[in-house]
């Protein structure tokens, strides 16, 4: 009996099995290397030959070419990481990846993939447990303790030459969109927060700004530009003639006719301008075209129009201004009316906008070239998430490995009260979590198994801040030097880590309606763990 097409293909048992962690690890030691403040960085290289030069887990992970379902598995444990905490993304993808080798060695040992996964799933429970008991609380006004946090973040990255000022201005900026709920908790809304790149000067020249600044030119050379007490008008819909909705043609046969339809197109945009005269505007951000005619009047009106702003400028400026987009300018009316202040920054080409109540803020950052000012804005994104994060939290942790020794020293301890099989699974996950100091010391030139025997000592000693000081080399109490991470990040990545492991060991069977190719080509290379023709990550190589 014939089930299968002939292009199918099918792996079981310990074959899929190895298939599949073998191409899980292969992600993970991608971006092993840039893992730490001493982390290299990767250039990815996209098929249109656009550069990007970051180490940041994430970006790495979605630039790159990955063509095979095990490994697209990892990468969304990244983007998870991410989305949930805003940092940790290279932590999580390694932990998972070395999860899934050290139960490779349990599987070797004839243990059962369920028996590995309750075991998985007990210490990551455990391990998250232990780290709300290890955490050190924050509020959201410490702003030394959150500055930490940043600095950490950025340490490493782009932004790291100017982490000092760079982090004062992120910790300065999510307090100032920080709001307290009745419960006493506190509500980080980013929304109101804004980060907008410029090259040319330095890191350090950043600054954070009050309001909105958007990046745009007045339409008409004889508008006013600046406005201390203005009316402003957020616009999508175009001021423009009218077109047909269909295509049509009209034949003229004087030019009294020809006349008549040039002074109707003039008559209707003459209606536009004198609709958003009547409506007290000042100023008007316009989403979509402006006609060159009515640029003409509303200059002669000395009302300041931007064309074709930005979408995400245009949701911002309605936080900014506590007002609505029209859509419909026929129907627009006072109500309809932001009250601010705008004003016009000539070197820098920028429009600075605040509104009445001065809701949202601006990070105005700067960098020589644009590959840096990428990065740098990459590095200020996640320091703003785990700062947001921390705030909203509330509890810190020790960074430098400090807290992977400790919460394996733990799984350890714990380990002993499992019975069964899934003792030693714990005893695999307390290993993996060892791997983040490891990898810090490697990255650093350091000597990784001297160095994680010294931690080690020092947290049986009950040093439980105890890290690992990459530029020194040595042993040291990492909180108090300000070396801190957001729990709720830790916690993130231990979970999503475990979750993605458990979810390549719990498959024993693959089967393809062809290559076992996302993309479906298969031509580019074999499968990772040495299953012939099943596809594999072709595009990596060249990515990386």
């Amino acid at each position: 009996m014939i089930i299968m097409g002939d292009d199918a293909q099918r792996v079981k048992d310990r074959d899929a099995q190895e298939y599949n962690i073998s191409a899980a690890r292969g992600v993970a030691e991608a971006v092993r290397s840039t893992l730490g403040p001493k982390g290299m960085d990767k250039m990815l290289v996209d098929s249109m030959g656009d550069v990007t030069i970051t180490n940041d887990g994430v970006t790495i992970l979605q630039e790159m070419d990955i063509d095979n379902p095990t490994a697209e598995m990892i990468v969304e444990v990244a983007e998870t990481q991410e989305d949930e905490a805003g940092d940790g993304t290279t932590s999580a993808v390694a932990i998972a990846g070395e999860l899934l080798k050290n139960a490779e060695d349990l599987l070797e040992q004839d243990i059962h993939p369920t028996a590995v996964i309750k075991g998985f799933n007990l210490a990551s429970e455990y391990a998250r447990d232990q780290v709300d008991d290890i955490a050190h609380d924050v509020d959201a006004d410490d702003t030394e303790t959150l500055q930490s946090v940043a600095e950490t973040s950025m340490t490493g990255k782009g932004a790291e030459l100017e982490k000092e000022v760079l982090a004062d201005l992120v910790v300065r900026a999510v307090q100032g969109v920080t709001v307290e709920a009745d419960d006493g908790s506190h509500v980080v809304d980013l929304a109101n927060l804004k980060i907008e790149t410029r090259t040319g000067r330095s890191a350090g020249e950043s600054e954070l700004l009050s309001g909105a600044v958007i990046d745009k030119d007045p339409v008409h050379d004889d508008m006013p530009t600046d406005f201390e007490d203005a009316n402003v008008l957020l616009l999508n819909d175009p001021i423009e003639v009218e077109e047909a909705d269909v295509d049509t043609s009209v034949n003229v046969d004087s030019p009294d006719q020809l006349q008549k339809f040039l002074d109707q197109e003039e008559a209707q945009l003459r209606e536009k301008v004198d609709q958003i005269v009547d409506s007290g505007a000042d100023v008007v951000f316009c989403q979509k075209g402006i006609d060159d005619l009515a640029q003409h009047y509303l200059a002669k009106e000395g009302i300041l129009a931007v064309r074709r702003t930005k979408k995400s400028d245009m949701k911002f400026l309605k936080n900014v201004l506590d007002s609505v987009i029209v859509t419909d300018l026929d129907s627009v009316s006072s109500e309809d009316i932001a009250r601010g202040s705008v004003r016009r920054d000539a070197d820098e080409e920028l429009f600075y906008v605040e509104g009445e109540d001065a809701h949202g803020a601006t990070l105005l950052l700067y960098g020589s070239t644009e590959h840096v000012v990428d990065e740098l804005e990459r590095g200020v994104n996640d320091a703003i998430d785990v700062v947001a994060t921390t705030v909203s939290d509330g509890r810190t942790l020790p960074g430098g490995g400090a807290i992977e020794v400790e919460l394996a020293r733990r799984l350890r301890d714990y380990a002993d009260s499992v019975s069964g099989r899934e003792q030693l699974a714990v005893e695999a996950f307390a290993d993996a979590l060892e791997l983040i100091p490891r990898v810090l010391a490697e990255n650093a030139g350091l000597d990784s198994i001297d160095l994680l025997v010294d931690l080690r000592a020092a947290h049986e000693a009950g040093d439980a801040n105890a890290g690992l000081n990459v530029f020194t080399g040595e042993v040291e109490d990492t909180f108090e030097t300000g070396v801190v991470e957001t729990a709720h990040a830790k916690e993130q990545a231990i979970a999503s880590a475990a979750e993605a492991a458990n979810l390549v060991l719990k498959i024993d069977d693959i089967i393809a309606a062809g290559d076992l190719s996302t993309s479906g080509d298969g031509d580019e290379g074999g499968a990772p763990g040495g299953a012939g023709g099943m596809g594999g990550m072709g595009g990596m190589g060249g990515a990386m």
